[in-house]
């Protein structure tokens, strides 16, 4: 068994910042990639930022200069900084992670989502 447990949304007004944390947890040999996804209301779920084990980062475009995402590799958490939050950024939030458990299994897993919400 995998668990991501997220953390760390909220309400914030426009321009502020919050803090996502993401802690994977179980049956886990190695983590390849880590992850940021987001959902808004009506919309498909969208990447927002990746980091691979060796800390190559990807970000989507809307998020470049104001997001920043980083890793604990031993303890398997990853973080997303989020600074100048718009309205736009409102959406549930999902960690995920590609791992590799200890039976050799490669698969991708997903926390249960967490809530921001940028007021305006």
């Amino acid at each position: 068994q995998v668990q991501l447990v997220e953390s760390g949304g909220g309400l914030v007004q426009a321009g502020g910042s919050l803090r996502l944390s993401c802690a994977a947890s179980g049956n886990i040999f190695s983590i390849n990639a880590m992850g940021w996804y987001r959902q808004a209301p009506g919309k498909q779920r969208e990447l927002v930022a990746t980091i691979t084990s060796g800390g190559s980062t990807n970000y989507t475009d809307s998020v470049k200069g104001r997001f920043t995402i980083s890793r604990d590799n031993a303890k398997n958490t990853v973080n997303l900084q989020m600074n100048s939050l718009k309205p736009e950024d409102t959406a549930v939030y999902y960690c995920n992670a590609d791992l590799r458990t200890w039976l050799g299994v490669r698969q991708t897993y997903w926390g249960q989502g967490t809530q921001v919400t940028v007021s305006s």
